[in-house]
């Protein structure tokens, strides 16, 4: 999504209860946002980006209203106190933490003094904004959550009757004797279901379907636009046409460069188990100079070169101290030191080992390694175990070898103590290419997709035309404003994501036909079916929702008005079924052994006016039932207090609240949330 053009004079992508949220306040977090993900390494997705910082906005606002309705603050005291104690808040402890993981008040108050003091020198600093925006500010915000959560479970409460109730409804048990007719013995040809029945069953629970934004459906076509067997063929031709230039080339990286391999040269000898090639064991058979391929691996054709092979350690013992330049956290790599810095310290590291001082002793003052305290040593690892310069080091030398290597941590002082076992180890090169689609096979789906597309240009000619095609319209509903995906990641119809396609749904109508559109390796062309408006939805929607629901209501009445005898045995021979027992049923299980989840036959079976007579059907989840109550007894009780187990289930909701965030979803429907970013957002 393109960002930083706004139409008209509004710069007001959202309102919470009326209080606007800035375009400049979006942008400002959205780009404080990316700077968090990039230093964690992470990839960037600007659409699932925009999302989130627009979710996380509305959220803060709606929940700093709710703080200033109920007075809740957190002051620089509160903050100062919590830093200077043994249990700081997250955010805190993660920035603050030692190489360990061990946290030192006196430090960290310490390095926030520091901080805070630069901030004021100079709050317009980069580094000062972002410790205040991605440290400080979430951490008032993470304390203000748990004080208005401990609000909400202060006013948890489970009472003595309901814990007793509890108790003595988990404590009985049923038996019953039962028929079951399941809704698959009639036929769905059997039963129809109108538009009205749709609407009437929609209208009578709509609860469940009522939504406060408008909604869009569309029905689409297929046209495959993936690599012909020509391209593959033309791939495959041109790295059998390279293979020599490849085996002479004494510039293995420049020339695989030159190539636009997709698989870069490392220059590495790696153990069988690194090496996951799909064609490996073929490659292990290779002579220095030899050659394979080309063979397909995932989406690419790849040639392989042996360089050279070597015999390395199954595994190796070092000691080592490390002068970090970069340091790990949740938040990414961050810099502590300068490269010049760290070599000068580990120059003195080095110059006092060779005095003669233990390397122990040294290690513990120099080294940032939680290994310090064990000597810098690192136990029998396997070559996958560390990063690549620190193996390479250790497997590649010999016991006794001494070596300063640098890493993406800094920089270390590596002693090989051990080497145990002995395995091959293969240097490899790959010519690798990714299988494309040909200009030619591309423009040749894009034409049939077009001219399908410019015959259909209403409801009927696309559904008619996509029968001559003999081709299946699929359905994608669901698709909001502001989306950037189409359809669900688990269902069939998922598209993907394409912001710009979501716009021409919403610039459209019913009936409009796009023309085709690509998605990864086809071209789709589809046409709106449906638009609902916030409230309940429209039938086309509503009806993949409800439908075998409405038909299981209809065969439901088929199979009762079926149900004859005053007996079980009677009504189970009319049936053409037999009774069944069914025991030690629970209000806490709710169902019915082989048979699953049944409510309403379970709440049968626990009816005292039903025991000892036949129950009128009952029409449960999977078919109709009739039961007879046969026995509710007690079983002993686990033991415990009943105090207990009333604090028990008292607790339990409160962690329930907690873990679904139960608190704020009410507050999120309630809010009057008026969402602009179609307009305001290129």
């Amino acid at each position: 999504m393109s960002k930083g053009s706004l139409f008209g004079s509004s710069s007001t992508i959202a309102k919470v209860n009326g209080e606007a949220i800035d375009y400049a306040d979006f942008q400002a977090q959205e780009t404080l946002t990316k700077q968090i993900q990039q230093q964690q390494q992470q990839d960037v997705d600007e659409d699932i980006l925009s999302a989130q910082t627009y979710e996380y906005l509305v959220t803060t606002r709606m929940l700093n209203q709710e703080y200033k309705k109920l007075g809740l603050v957190y002051t620089n005291k509160e903050f100062g106190d919590a830093v200077a104690s043994n249990n700081p808040p997250d955010w805190f402890r993660q920035q603050f933490s030692d190489q360990t993981g061990a946290y030192n008040p006196q430090t960290a108050s310490s390095k926030l003094s520091e901080i805070t003091s630069q901030i004021k020198k100079n709050p317009n600093n980069p580094q000062a904004i972002l410790f205040y925006n991605a440290v400080l500010q979430p951490t008032t915000d993470a304390e203000l959550g748990k004080k208005y959560q401990a609000l909400i479970n202060g006013a948890i409460y489970i009472p003595k009757w309901l814990a007793e109730k509890n108790a003595a409804d988990n404590s009985a048990h049923a038996n019953i004797s039962y028929i079951n007719v399941p809704y698959t013995s009639v036929n769905d040809s059997s039963v129809t279901v109108s538009d009205d029945e749709v609407k009437e069953y929609v209208k009578n629970h709509s609860k469940e379907f009522e939504t406060k934004e408008e909604s869009r459906q569309i029905a689409y076509l297929t046209f495959d636009a993936s690599a012909s067997p020509q391209d593959t063929a033309s791939v495959i031709a041109q790295l059998n046409a390279l293979k020599g230039e490849f085996k002479a080339a004494t510039d293995i990286k420049t020339f695989l460069e030159s190539k636009d391999s997709k698989l870069g040269y490392s220059d590495r000898f790696l153990g069988k188990n690194i090496i996951q090639q799909p064609a490996k064991d073929s490659l292990f058979k290779l002579q220095p100079g030899e050659m394979y391929g080309p063979y397909l691996d995932a989406g690419d054709y790849v040639v392989a070169r042996m360089v050279g092979i070597r015999t390395i350690p199954d595994s190796a013992k070092v000691r080592h101290i490390l002068v970090e330049t970069n340091e790990r956290s949740q938040q990414g790599m961050t810099k502590v030191r300068e490269d010049s810095a760290a070599l000068k310290r580990l120059d003195s590291a080095i110059a006092e080992i060779k005095a003669g001082k233990k390397f122990d002793s040294v290690c513990l003052k120099y080294s940032d390694d939680g290994s310090k305290f064990k000597g810098g040593v690192m136990d029998f690892f396997g070559q996958g175990a560390m990063v690549e310069s620190f193996a390479d080091s250790s497997f590649l030398g010999k016991v006794g070898d001494k070596k300063t290597v640098h890493s993406e941590f800094g920089y270390h002082y590596i002693e090989i103590l051990a080497q145990k076992g002995s395995q091959p180890a293969y240097n490899i090169a790959y010519l690798a290419k990714p299988i494309q689609i040909s200009a030619e096979t591309d423009d040749s789906v894009k034409n049939a997709a077009a001219q399908f597309a410019g015959t259909s240009r209403n409801i009927k000619d696309f559904y008619a035309n996509a029968v001559k095609l003999k081709k299946s319209p699929i359905t994608v509903g669901g698709i909001k404003e502001n989306s950037y995906e189409l359809g669900n990641p688990q269902s069939p119809g998922y598209l993907g994501k394409n912001r710009q396609f979501i716009k021409w749904v919403y610039q459209n109508g019913v009936g409009d036909v796009s023309e085709p559109a690509k998605f990864g390796q086809k071209y789709i062309v589809a046409i709106i079916t449906t638009i609902d408006k916030p409230g309940l939805p429209g039938v086309e929607t509503a009806r993949p929702l409800v439908e075998q629901k409405i038909k299981n209501q209809k065969k439901a009445k088929i199979i009762a008005d079926k149900i004859k005898g005053s007996t079980l045995e009677a009504i189970a021979q009319n049936a053409a079924t037999s009774v069944r027992q069914a025991d030690s049923l629970s209000f806490q299980l709710g169902s019915i052994p082989t048979i699953g989840l049944e409510a309403k036959v379970i709440g049968a079976a626990f009816n005292k006016q039903l025991q000892g007579k036949i129950s009128p059907p009952i029409a449960g989840e999977t078919g109709v039932f009739v039961i007879k109550s046969n026995n509710i007894y007690g079983v002993a009780s686990a033991g415990g207090n009943l105090e207990a187990k009333r604090k028990g289930e008292e607790m339990q909701l409160k962690g329930n609240v907690m873990r679904s965030s139960q608190s704020f979803e009410p507050l999120r429907k309630a809010a009057d949330i008026n969402d602009y970013r179609f307009t305001v957002l290129k």
